[in-house]
């Protein structure tokens, strides 16, 4: 007789299935995340730009950081935005618009770099159901 064999898979399968259902409601219940806007320095040394190594979003901010003896801007080619860093010290920008953006200072036109901004994904909308189970 396999009555006995059967029964347990059978049972186990289920339980199985009722633990990963659950697993799978939890996750589905569970609030989106939200993307936190971060600062990114990008420094000014010996009349140069660093590279920006991160991946940059609508809503992030640059902090230049300009460690010359000498004043620099940051100059967006497409006119979007202006900064001016007065030497020694630090200047920020928020992010306000997605696109690929060279700038250039204005004061030494050979110091050049390119910031690659995303835009912010929106939260997708809470399901009526998650909103009465809470």
């Amino acid at each position: 007789m396999k009555y006995g064999s059967e029964e347990r898979g059978s049972t186990a399968s289920a339980a199985f299935l009722i633990l990963l259902l659950a697993i799978a409601a939890s996750i589905a219940a569970a609030p989106p995340q939200k993307s936190v806007p971060k600062t990114v320095q990008v420094v000014i040394d010996k009349a140069t730009f660093t590279d920006v190594k991160v991946a940059l979003k609508v809503g992030d901010t640059i902090e230049w950081v300009n460690k010359d003896a000498y004043d620099h801007t940051a100059t967006a080619k497409n006119k979007d935005w202006d900064v001016e860093i007065p030497a020694g010290k630090k200047a920020k920008l928020v992010l306000k618009k997605a696109g690929t953006v060279d700038y250039y200072c204005r004061y030494h036109p050979n110091m050049t770099g390119t910031l690659a901004i995303t835009p912010t994904v929106p939260l997708p909308p809470v399901p009526a159901a998650v909103l009465r189970r809470q």
